[in-house]
C-alpha cells in the first residue's frame, strides 16, 4: 500500500507538471510573437517544448508540447495548423526526450551534448514536419519551402534557450525531486 501511494503521488506530480508545461508552452508561443516577413511568426514555444522533453521525459514532455502548442495555434487564429502542431510538437518532444535519455543514461554522454544532439534531432522533426504538412496536406507545394528558414531560426532559438533554461531550473533546490528523481 505504501509503495502504491508513492507511485500514485509520483504520477500525480508528473500530471501536474505536464499541465504546467502545456500552459507555459502555450503562453511562450502566444505572448511573444514576432511576425515573419512572408508567413507565420517567431516565438519561444520551442524552448518550452524541449525543456519539457528534457525535464519531464519523452511521454509527459510530448503530451505537454502537443497540447500547449496546439492550444496556442487555436488561440492565435491558426486553426488549420492545430492538428499538425499537436502531432509535430508532440513528436519533437518525444524524439528529443528519447534521444536525451538514451545519450545521457545509457551512453553517459555529458548533459550539455545530450541536450544539444537531442534538440537538433527533435527540432529537425519540426522543420520537416511543417514543410511536409504545408507542402502536401495544405497544398502549398514548393511554396512551403519559404517557411523553412523561419522554422530553422525558431529551432535554433528553441535549442539554445532550452539548454540554458533546463540547466537553470535544475539548479533550483527541489526541482530534481519534483521531476521524479531525474538526475543529470
Amino acid at each position: 500500500m505504501k509503495g502504491e501511494s508513492a507511485l500514485h503521488r509520483q504520477h500525480l506530480e508528473k500530471a501536474v507538471l505536464c499541465a504546467l508545461f502545456a500552459a507555459l508552452c502555450c503562453l511562450a508561443t502566444v505572448v511573444i510573437q514576432v511576425p515573419a516577413p512572408l508567413v507565420g511568426y517567431l516565438n519561444l514555444g520551442d524552448c518550452v517544448v524541449l525543456t519539457g522533453a528534457f525535464l519531464l521525459g519523452p511521454l509527459y514532455g510530448a503530451l505537454a508540447a502537443g497540447i500547449g502548442s496546439a492550444l496556442a495555434d487555436l488561440l492565435s487564429g491558426f486553426v488549420q495548423y492545430v492538428p499538425a502542431t499537436f502531432v509535430i510538437k508532440g513528436l519533437v518532444a518525444l524524439v528529443a526526450g528519447v534521444l536525451f535519455a538514451l545519450l545521457r543514461r545509457h551512453l553517459r554522454v555529458p548533459a550539455f551534448l545530450s541536450r544539444l544532439f537531442a534538440g537538433l534531432l527533435g527540432e529537425s522533426v519540426m522543420v520537416l514536419g511543417y514543410f511536409t504538412y504545408e507542402a502536401w496536406l495544405l497544398g502549398y507545394g514548393a511554396a512551403a519551402l519559404s517557411g523553412m528558414p523561419l522554422n530553422v531560426v525558431q529551432a535554433a532559438l528553441g535549442i539554445v534557450v532550452s539548454m540554458v533554461l533546463t540547466s537553470l531550473l535544475l539548479k533550483i533546490p527541489g526541482i530534481a525531486r519534483l521531476l521524479s528523481g531525474r538526475k543529470e
